[in-house]
């Protein structure tokens, strides 16, 4: 039986599947193929990481094989909102068939071999998750302090680096894996005017919530009544001094119900006045790169068309 339903293919027990990945074109003309893959081998024999994987996506519907590309994110904000961003900001992107999956940054590199298997092109928006130089405590993110990542995706996976200062300079072509299939979007400094009288300053976001706030900084401020972690954010930036306000943020995201923060921003704000913050931009404009150079590849592959005179 062969299938394009999402529904059939999670019916089915996952190692008897067999996925038809179409390679790409390698010049004009070329007659396109196909590699047939058996899933049963997929994550090799029964380790943690193959069951975990394999519960996975048995729990979901397995549009991951029909899909134009993936995209998995931290948390249940960002599965709320990106969403409204592709549809806002990319219109491309938001006429493809993308995958989002809530799969959090300390299991995202468990789903490597699945990926990397059906050759499926992948955003992974995940968070900087700052440690200390010699523990595991969560720290405020800072330059030059010798803290580390404890982001499993960013130390194992891609770009396979654990210094926080290394992740921090790294350049956008190094965040993707060297078939360029794979990219990660983490916080990266941001550099605002916190007060008129200021002038521009840098900050490192810890997680999705304060780069969101920190992107919107006016919108956030002038929030009317808000409640839980959205209301703890806005008091934040109301502090003297942008170090206050990315520290008060800090403390307050350990707290706070982040879901419920997303619920809030759907209630008080039409998610088109939403800006994304620049790391998920930057990745999802690759993203619509990638599959605008994909679709020139199945165009290059088709054969000539013929006119009869």
């Amino acid at each position: 039986v062969s299938t394009h339903s999402s529904h059939i293919a999670h019916e089915l027990d996952f190692t008897c599947l067999r996925y038809f990945r179409r390679e790409p074109a390698r010049k004009k003309g070329e007659i396109p193929l196909a590699t047939v893959v058996n899933l049963s081998k997929t994550f090799g024999d029964a380790t943690e990481t193959s069951k975990f994987a394999t519960r996975y996506v048995e729990s979901t519907h397995c549009d991951l094989f029909f899909a134009d590309a993936a995209i998995l994110v931290e948390g249940s904000a960002e599965r709320m909102l990106v969403p409204h961003f592709i549809r806002h900001k990319f219109q491309k992107l938001d006429q493809s068939y993308i995958s989002l999956l809530e799969i959090g940054g300390s299991h995202a590199h468990r789903l490597r071999p699945l990926i990397e298997t059906l050759g499926l092109l992948s955003l992974v928006i995940t968070d900087l998750d700052s440690i200390g130089k010699s523990d595991i405590a969560k720290v405020f993110p800072e330059r030059n302090k010798n803290y580390r990542t404890g982001n499993t995706t960013l130390k194992e996976w891609v770009p396979g680096k654990e210094s926080l200062d290394e992740l921090l300079g790294l350049p956008d072509n190094e965040k993707q894996s060297e078939n360029e299939l794979v990219r990660v979007a983490y916080q990266c400094p941001i550099r605002l005017t916190y007060k008129d009288e200021s002038g521009e300053e840098e900050t490192i976001p810890y997680t999705f919530e304060d780069s969101l706030a920190l992107t919107n900084l006016m919108l956030f401020r002038d929030y009317q009544n808000p409640k839980g972690l959205l209301k703890k954010l806005t008091n934040a930036l109301g502090k003297d001094t942008l170090n206050d306000a990315s520290k008060a943020m800090f403390d307050d995201l350990g707290t706070g119900s982040k879901a419920e923060m997303a619920l809030e921003l759907f209630y008080l704000t039409e998610p088109s006045e939403l800006k994304p913050p620049d790391y998920i931009s930057d990745g999802l404009k690759w993203l619509e790169g990638k599959l605008a150079e994909k679709e020139q590849n199945f165009l290059a592959s088709a054969p000539p068309e013929v006119k009869n005179d």
